[in-house]
C-alpha cells in the first residue's frame, strides 16, 4: 500500500490525484455555457459587421476620389501642351540631350534615360500635374527615339533602359497615389 501512494505521488511531492483535480478544476473554470458563447459569438459578429461597414464606407470614399482625380486629369490632359513649356521642360529634365532626341544614338540613349529620371526623381516633389504632362511628353520623345533605334541597340544597353523606364513609371504612379489619396481627404 505504501508503495502505490508512493507511485501516486508526483516529483513535486503532492499527490498525482491532487494535480489531476486541480487541473479539472481550471478546465472546468474555462468552460462557458451555450449563452456566453452566444453572446461572446453576437458581440464578435457585431464587431464584424462595424469593420465592414466602416470598409465599406472607405472604399467607397476612395472610389469617388479615384474617379474624381481621373476626371480632372483626363480634363487637364485634353487641353494641348504649350509647345515653349514643352521646350522648357525638356531643357530642364534632359540637360545636355535637349534638343537632339531625334539624334540620339544606340550608344546616348541609356545616358538620355539615366538623365531624364534623375532629374524627374529631384523635381517630383515640386512638380504640379500639369509638369507631369510635360515629363510625360518628354518621356514619350525618348521612348519614340527608343522605337526608331531599338533594331540597332545592343541587349545590354536596353536593360538600363528598361529600368529608368520603370523608374519613371513608378515615380508617376506615386504622384497618382498621393493625388488619389489628397482627393480621398477632400471627400471625407
Amino acid at each position: 500500500m505504501k508503495r502505490l501512494v508512493e507511485r501516486s505521488t508526483s516529483h513535486s511531492g503532492r499527490p498525482l490525484w491532487a494535480l489531476l483535480a486541480l487541473a479539472a478544476l481550471s478546465l472546468s473554470s474555462c468552460d462557458s455555457t451555450p449563452r456566453e458563447r452566444q453572446e461572446a459569438a453576437r458581440t464578435a459578429g457585431h464587431e464584424l459587421d462595424t469593420l465592414a461597414r466602416k470598409a465599406t464606407r472607405k472604399i467607397a470614399n476612395v472610389g469617388k476620389a479615384t474617379a474624381t482625380y481621373h476626371e480632372a486629369n483626363r480634363a487637364r490632359r485634353a487641353r494641348p501642351l504649350d509647345p515653349r513649356e514643352q521646350i522648357a521642360m525638356e531643357t530642364r529634365l534632359l540637360g545636355p540631350y535637349s534638343g537632339q532626341v531625334n539624334a540620339l544614338t544606340p550608344a546616348d540613349l541609356p545616358n538620355a534615360y539615366a538623365q531624364f529620371v534623375r532629374a524627374v526623381r529631384a523635381e517630383r516633389t515640386t512638380f504640379t500635374d500639369r509638369d507631369w504632362d510635360y515629363a510625360r511628353a518628354v518621356y514619350q520623345r525618348l521612348n519614340d527615339q527608343l522605337k526608331q533605334i531599338r533594331m540597332d541597340m545592343p541587349t545590354r544597353y536596353e536593360v538600363p533602359i528598361r529600368a529608368r523606364q520603370a523608374e519613371f513609371v513608378a515615380l508617376q504612379a506615386g504622384h497618382a497615389a498621393k493625388g488619389i489619396n489628397e482627393a480621398t481627404k477632400q471627400t471625407k
